[in-house]
């Protein structure tokens, strides 16, 4: 029997009807309430469960749990469920080699007879972990990212230069699927600085003509400096009108300059989920993309639901991934806030603030929860500052935990003064007391990874060792 191909396993029409673009997205969502928005979530909601109880990893997660089918009759009933993470995906290949347990490919069901996408993550939190997904959950994590990049104003006619990592790594591949598959435009899969070296990137930009850059915002702003060391001014030499990427707290200010007054747009996404969030053209806030993500924000500490406009982890439900891996509250361990504004544009989706750190990262110092991702705007208040920093946590004898700030400064590093106000500035935003130690621009590369990764180091954690 002749197995189907990737293509005729779903009907690429059916997934536009489902998951509109453009006009018809935000015209479903002004004028579809919350109510009828929970009830199209609990029949997705419903299935994903279902399948879930197919397959050992929930099995055994709501069994120790002492969940039974039939206590769960809805999406009212999600608090119920426990919550898991990568370590429990960790341990589920650790359980069964190479890919895990925790989905249920070439299972015996119909869901599980198809083919299989296999990618990793980049590995930045520890060791790479498996994503595996089907040919139709892999297309609508496409199409959801290329709504958002075509809703932010990527169209056909752009050259879009990417610095997402390749190789294993799920990012770059499935943003170069979604803008070859969804929008039109012109894509360079130029990779991070180990797979291309920045100075070959800014002379392919220029010579491509590059109108948009996708990617982590640390390096994109190192790819400007680039590029005018080698005498090339961003903005007029490369015509870059937008950059669509991971933001996190960095100063949108600065990264626009840089790039000639290129507009920004932040996104956020995992592996395992794909695209959750993203602006709008109002860029106020992160749009939650309710018709295929559910989104909660749990307590760091309780993992209880918090309430909106306070900080927490997000934990994310798919509710269109009901075939081969089903994700049900999945806790990213990234930290965000539900902005509680309306919508300038009228839309009854959630809005989020974006990424605010890691909870497994965070830092209690004196009894202060710190994010070393939240110290990049405050840093860049200081004229001094040149751009990078990592933070490194210890512990002495006596158990208490400190936070020495290494900050890459211009001018004279031996100035006492300079890493006093620098100290200064850091206490007064986080309300605690830490040292700072002064570093020559472009030095702690090698400890942040910039050039090498996808996302830079921020924190160094000697405590436990």
């Amino acid at each position: 029997m002749t197995s189907p191909t990737y293509f005729e396993t779903f009907d690429v029409n059916e997934l536009f009807k489902q998951f509109p673009l453009e006009q018809e997205f935000a015209k479903r969502f002004r004028t579809l309430s919350r109510d009828e928005l929970f009830a199209q979530q609990d029949v997705m909601f419903k299935r994903c469960v279902a399948r879930a109880w197919q397959i050992p990893f929930y099995q055994r997660l709501w069994g120790a749990a002492g969940i039974q089918a039939r206590d769960i009759k809805g999406l009212a009933d999600i608090t119920r469920l426990p919550v898991f993470s990568k370590h429990d995906i960790m341990a589920s290949v650790e359980r069964c080699p190479p890919l895990g347990d925790f989905h249920g490919w070439h299972d015996g069901t119909k869901a599980g007879d198809t083919s299989l996408v296999f990618h990793t993550t980049s590995g930045t939190t520890g060791r790479p972990q498996p994503l595996v997904f089907s040919p139709k959950s892999r297309e609508i994590q496409n199409l959801l990212l290329a709504r958002l990049y075509r809703w932010q104003g990527m169209q056909a006619g752009d050259v879009v230069h990417s610095v997402y990592g390749h190789g294993m790594i799920n990012g770059g591949h499935y943003v170069r699927e979604a803008v070859n598959h969804f929008t039109g435009a012109l894509f360079c899969s130029a990779g991070t600085g180990i797979e291309m070296r920045s100075v070959q990137q800014v002379a392919l930009m220029r010579e491509m003509g590059a109108t948009v850059i996708v990617g982590f915002a640390d390096y994109i702003k190192k790819l400007a400096d680039v590029a005018r060391e080698q005498g090339l001014e961003p903005g007029r030499d490369i015509k870059v009108r937008m950059i669509c990427g991971h933001l996190g707290r960095e100063s949108r200010e600065s990264l626009s300059a840089a790039w000639g007054g290129a507009k920004l747009y932040d996104w956020y996404g995992v592996g395992d989920t794909g695209a959750i969030a993203g602006q709008g053209p109002d860029q106020d806030g992160l749009y939650v993309m309710e018709d295929a993500q559910y989104l909660e924000i749990l307590g760091v500490d309780d993992s209880q639901p918090v309430a909106d406009g306070e900080v927490g982890d997000m934990v994310v439900t798919c509710l269109y991934k009901d075939d081969i891996y089903p994700i049900i509250r999945f806790n990213t361990h990234d930290v965000t806030r539900v902005l509680t504004t309306p919508s300038s544009l009228g839309l009854n989706l959630r809005r989020i603030e974006g990424f605010l750190g890691r909870s497994d990262n965070m830092v209690k110092i004196r009894g202060i929860n710190v994010f070393p991702q939240a110290m990049a705007p405050i840093l860049e208040e200081h004229g001094g500052f040149a751009g990078e920093f990592i933070c490194v946590a210890t512990r002495d004898e006596a158990g208490r935990d400190d936070l020495a700030v290494h900050v890459e400064a211009s001018g004279n590093r031996d100035n006492a003064e300079l890493a006093t106000e620098f100290a200064a500035l850091l206490r007064q935003r986080l309300g605690v007391e830490m040292s700072v130690v002064l570093a020559a621009p472009g030095s702690l590369a090698p400890l942040t990874g910039l050039e090498v990764r996808q996302k830079p180091v921020r924190l160094i954690d000697k405590r436990f060792k």
